[in-house]
């Protein structure tokens, strides 16, 4: 390893392939063994991404290139999942399930980003490790026992994705001091596909970010990094305000609140926290004891490089603020920063910050324990205490290729599936919706002759009959996007109260009715705000590059 004076010093990226990156890979696929011999782990979150992953299948195969509404959740109710949950994981493991059979896409999705996390722990350990040390914090990082809890406990897989942005986080940090405003765009890269990837990890992103830049700001006496930090920050935001922007705007259409229930706001999930709740007590003990293992470690390896800060190491002192940021954001004494700063709450869960304490604590143990037999040791012991608390605390669940095909034919036969409560139109309760209901029927008794005429996910067209004028209720939630016609008249829907369906008024006679999910303006504008901030960064690499070329020659 360097020397702590020369700890601050960039090194060019060194080849990852092709041995580091195979014991990455490696290390990725062996982590995902279990899964041929028992199945998919169905942890608390995988029914939600594996029927986004068909649903999204499902709309590709009708042309749907990017889509934007949940048609067969809620029991073919549909809701605007795909408009509030970030993208990137959902697009990757819909190809994956496109090229794959089923049973096999949440494993390679795994092995997937466990190796892509490897990888940017590797270019970011390579600054101050050799190659085989560098390897192994990549192997440490990529494998680490958060990490089996997000993928057998939690099947958290958009945060398991975001994992592999915190190692470049910090390693575009480290290279802004070295240089200046170019760190600025490979920054805001990271800003922007954090908030893509998953929008908690996006919090914890943009707080990092403000954490570290301070505490570069301090050391060096350099005021002009905040501003990188807040400048990368506002560029990632542009380029991810696509997303961003209808999700925040639209946000007053669905029932947000649900995101901070009882059970998973962060009241209720700070370390070693009860509720009246013995499911969620269970877990967050399995997840406290996982914590407090891994604080104690990262503090016994940072304590044991403490002499870095008689040289006023700035690696030291970052990870030492980014470890301590997150240990007391993980602890009830910081309940009242979750309620007073920005955004934070959206975080939900304190223990998520772990993700971000993997990064010092993988470069900690690589810096710290030198010899391998004793490295091979402390992962056993990680490993170990997995499988003790597995059995002894909390088991995990596993689903099977019978079940993933019961899952996929719900997609396919038009059955749907069980949603989630947050994203359903604010109002209407998903719970009471009556699950044989007609695609149109009559509110009341009397009836109508009804012809469906095109009833895809984003038009749906039929006609109506009556002998006098009635209201036809939809088996569709009444989402303020979805535009409704009759007779080539835009009209306002109204709401069936409580369960929230569209309610159309025809009068008496035959009545052609149109409802369209249209693009609403904020998603208009927002992708005007992307399209014109990526153009913007692709003229500035290109207008750089040119001056650079004009001052070698």
């Amino acid at each position: 390893m360097a020397s702590p004076q020369n700890l601050a010093k960039a090194t060019n990226l060194p080849s990852l392939f092709p041995v580091p990156a195979l014991i990455i890979v490696s290390a990725a696929f062996l982590a995902i063994v279990p899964f041929f011999f028992l199945g998919s782990p169905s942890g608390h979150d995988f029914e939600f991404h594996i029927f986004s992953w068909m649903e999204v299948v499902h709309q590709w195969k009708q042309g749907v290139f990017l889509p934007r509404w949940a048609t067969y959740a809620h029991w073919t109710f549909g809701e605007a999942r795909f408009l509030f949950y970030p993208p990137a994981s959902w697009n990757l493991g819909a190809f994956l399930g496109s090229i794959l059979p089923w049973q096999m896409a949440s494993g390679a999705y795994v092995w997937l980003t466990l190796s892509a996390a490897g990888f940017s722990m590797f270019m970011l350990a390579r600054r101050w490790f050799n190659v085989a040390d560098a390897t192994f914090a990549a192997v440490l990082y990529a494998v680490n026992p958060y990490h089996h809890v997000v993928v057998y406990w939690r099947s958290a897989l958009a945060e398991l994705l975001a994992g592999c942005l915190l190692p470049l986080l910090l390693l575009y940090v480290l290279r802004s001091e070295e240089e200046g405003p170019r760190a600025i765009l490979p920054l805001a890269g990271i800003v922007a596909a954090a908030w893509l990837t998953n929008a908690p990890a996006g919090v914890m992103v943009t707080y990092s970010i403000a954490f570290l830049l301070l505490t570069f700001a301090i050391m060096r006496r350099n005021w002009r990094l905040p501003m990188y930090g807040a400048a990368a920050v506002g560029i990632g935001a542009a380029l991810a305000a696509f997303y961003l922007v209808p999700a925040a705007y639209e946000q007053k259409w669905i029932n947000l609140s649900q995101v901070l229930a009882p059970g998973v706001r962060p009241l209720d999930n700070f370390l070693f926290t009860n509720i009246n709740d013995a499911d969620h007590n269970h877990f967050n003990l399995f997840i406290s004891i996982v914590a407090v293992s891994q604080i104690l470690l990262a503090g016994a390896m940072l304590w044991d490089l403490r002499r870095w800060r008689s040289d006023r190491s700035l690696l030291w002192w970052t990870l030492t603020v980014w470890t301590g940021a997150a240990i007391v954001l993980m602890c009830r004494p910081s309940y009242f920063l979750w309620e007073l700063l920005p955004e934070l709450r959206f975080v939900q869960l304190p223990w998520r910050w772990l993700l971000c304490l993997n990064v010092p604590l993988a470069l900690a143990v690589t810096a710290v324990i030198r010899r391998w037999w004793i490295r091979s040791v402390l992962y056993a012991a990680m490993i170990g205490l997995l499988l003790f608390l597995s059995s002894h605390v909390q088991q995990t669940w596993w689903d099977q290729a019978a079940d993933l095909s019961e899952m996929h034919d719900t997609i396919e036969d038009g059955t749907g599936y069980e949603g989630t409560d947050e994203y359903v139109p604010a109002g209407a309760d998903p719970y009471d919706l009556n699950k044989n209901a007609p695609l149109v029927g009559v509110v009341g008794r009397d009836s109508a002759h009804l012809r469906i005429l095109d009833w895809r996910p984003y038009l749906k067209r039929f006609t109506a009959e009556v002998s006098r004028p009635e209201r036809l209720r939809l088996r569709l939630f009444n989402y303020p996007a979805w535009q409704v016609e009759v007779n080539g008249v835009p009209i306002v829907a109204k709401s069936q109260p409580h369960t929230g369906e569209i309610l159309v008024p025809v009068e008496t006679g035959i009545s052609e009715i149109r409802v369209k999910f249209i693009q609403t303006r904020d998603r208009f504008w927002s992708g005007f705000i992307s399209l014109m901030t990526l153009l913007s960064v692709i003229g500035w690499v290109f207008y750089r590059r040119r001056q650079a070329f004009s001052s070698r020659t």
